[in-house]
């Protein structure tokens, strides 16, 4: 795979009901639209966009509510529903008349899902990598217990304590969160930390608590590639439902390299892969 030099996007702003989202696009070709998950914004992909637009025009954006996406009002609760319109109106601009991929990675897989289910129209493939949709989990309590109480030690004490909790939870040990952040990722740094208590607060519940329309996306099952991360196999909330989803739908499960951000983690081979995916 050839490497373009790395060039700074193209910046823009899209104003959606109730919001104005920054976005970004480089390349060229068919849109691949890039949404990010949990406090993670447009930079979440930096490592790999350039890798990704030797083939495509790559599209990322800060969703609402986050980074450089003001909300026109209070801060409520976050709708799946309303995400994925977002990411269909960014489509229309972007895409009109072709249709694009898309690549969502956690929450922002659970919003892939929902605009392939309500959108298939506009979309040609869709890779949700670890949707951590709970209630297609056989047993989802445990699950939902633990997010839960990772939003009440929030409220009690505060950021770090519940991404603490979070972490122990899933079954993490310390060293593995203390690994120095790549150089493509520390300018989205300060802005991914002053996401967090909107993700603890308002999107972790709610978007974790989505049931997806299982019936409308079996319908177009052959555009979906249900992926999980290699490190991650072992964490049921976060790759579990993507398996569950696969036997669902009667497909397959793709292994990406690393594990639940593992396009910042290994952006190369995980571009590469993804490159393979989508065809």
């Amino acid at each position: 795979m050839n490497k373009p030099d790395t060039v700074k996007p193209g910046t823009g702003t899209l104003k959606v009901p109730g919001a104005t989202l920054h976005y970004e696009k480089r390349g060229s070709g068919p849109v691949l639209l890039l949404i990010p998950g949990g406090a993670g914004d447009a930079g979440l992909y930096e490592g790999m966009a350039a890798d990704l637009a030797v083939r495509y025009t790559v599209v990322s954006y800060d969703p609402r509510g986050l980074s450089r996406s003001p909300l026109d009002g209070p801060l409520t609760d976050q709708r799946v529903e309303v995400w994925s319109d977002d990411a269909y109106r960014l489509l229309e601009l972007v895409s009109p008349h072709e249709l694009a991929y898309v690549l969502g990675s956690s929450s922002g897989a659970i919003v892939a899902l929902d605009l392939l289910a309500r959108h298939p129209e506009r979309l040609r493939r869709v890779v949700a990598h670890e949707p951590p949709l709970l209630e297609v989990l056989d047993d989802p309590a445990p699950h939902r217990a633990l997010f839960a109480e990772v939003r009440e030690v929030f409220r009690a004490e505060g950021v770090g304590a519940a991404m603490g909790r979070f972490s122990a939870g899933l079954g993490e040990r310390p060293a593995e969160r203390a690994t120095e952040l790549p150089p493509e990722l520390r300018e989205m740094a300060p802005r991914m930390h002053a996401n967090l208590p909107v993700f603890l607060e308002h999107m972790l519940c709610p978007f974790t608590a989505t049931v997806p329309d299982v019936a409308a996306l079996r319908r177009v099952a052959d555009r979906l590639v249900p992926a999980v991360g290699r490190d991650s196999r072992g964490q049921e909330p976060l790759s579990g439902p993507a398996v569950r989803l696969a036997e669902l739908l009667g497909t397959e499960v793709v292994e990406f390299p690393g594990g639940h951000v593992g396009c910042t983690e290994h952006p190369k081979e995980f571009a590469e892969l993804l490159l393979a995916v989508l065809g």
